[in-house]
């Protein structure tokens, strides 16, 4: 079996059930929110966290489930020491106490409704009772943002949930959606690599990109730790290999590495869903 494919079985095949951090193994379990399939994250997050691990000296290992939402559920219950997330903004899991220890660096992400290059759909109103592609209900950039977009527009769709951002975009390259509402840099990523041209009728304003936050039980010892590690891995030589190769892995041009960050810094998220024409999905 290749080692990818067994790391990956791992993260499925794990037993669930809250058991406290480090589990049995000794072990923190780090969850990421799945943009791509299980495969792309695997290949992209395995060797960052095997970075930190080392650097910070807690063993930290990927936890994903098949989809974004169950992912989630996993760190609502209990499950993951660690996420990388931005579905932990929006009541009422922010309730939660998850602990924002840093960020992907930039400007951040913004939610965009997007279609085919050559579609005949000039504008949000040609969308009007057509399917639309989503990430998860979850997804703020991949379904709340955009889908707000549209409601404020004045345009009801018919949103079909394909998984996580990649199959949302999948859908769309293979025609079974009139258009999808996406992450604007997990979109560029794919279209690189998928060689896809594609038109953007939405756009919102920008949002930080997803946080790496701790669940309330872990150690603020062990976060700081896991904190600095990420933090410190663009200027590393040994870290920027690992950037650039996890870059290379999903076909984006770069990786920016990781800035310290906090829970304030996302207020604009908490600000969005008091104002949101989107129902919100209650857990």
């Amino acid at each position: 079996m290749k080692p990818l494919i067994a790391l990956l079985l791992a993260c499925l095949s794990w037993p669930l059930g809250a058991a406290g951090f480090p589990d049995a193994r000794g072990q923190y379990p780090f969850g990421v929110l799945n943009q791509r399939s299980l495969t792309l994250t695997a290949a992209y997050w395995n060797p960052i966290l095997r970075y930190v691990s080392a650097k910070s000296g807690v063993p930290l290992v990927l936890r994903i489930a098949r989809t974004a939402d169950e992912t989630t559920d996993m760190a609502v219950r209990g499950e993951l020491a660690f996420v990388y997330s931005n579905h932990f903004f929006a009541p009422p899991r922010d309730r939660l106490g998850f602990r924002v220890l840093a960020r992907q660096a930039g400007e951040g992400i913004r939610g965009q409704v997007v279609v085919l290059d050559d579609a005949p759909y000039t504008s949000l109103d040609a969308l009007a009772g057509r399917p639309v592609a989503f990430a998860n209900p979850y997804a703020m950039t991949g379904y709340y943002v955009p889908m707000d977009g549209l409601l404020r527009a004045g345009v009801t769709v018919r949103p079909v949930f394909a998984g996580n951002q990649e199959a949302a975009m999948a859908q769309l390259r293979l025609g079974k959606v009139a258009a999808a509402g996406v992450n604007d840099k997990v979109m560029a990523n794919y279209s690189r690599r998928e060689n896809l041209r594609y038109r953007v009728l939405y756009e919102s304003e920008p949002y930080l990109d997803l946080a790496i936050m701790a669940h309330p039980t872990v150690p603020d010892a062990i976060a700081a730790s896991v904190r600095a590690a990420f933090v410190g891995m663009a200027a590393d030589p040994e870290g920027r290999r690992v950037l650039d190769a996890a870059a290379a892995s999903i076909g984006a041009a770069s990786a920016p590495g990781f800035v310290a960050a906090a829970n304030a810094d996302y207020d604009n998220y908490r600000r969005f869903f008091r104002h949101t024409r989107v129902p919100l999905d209650g857990r």
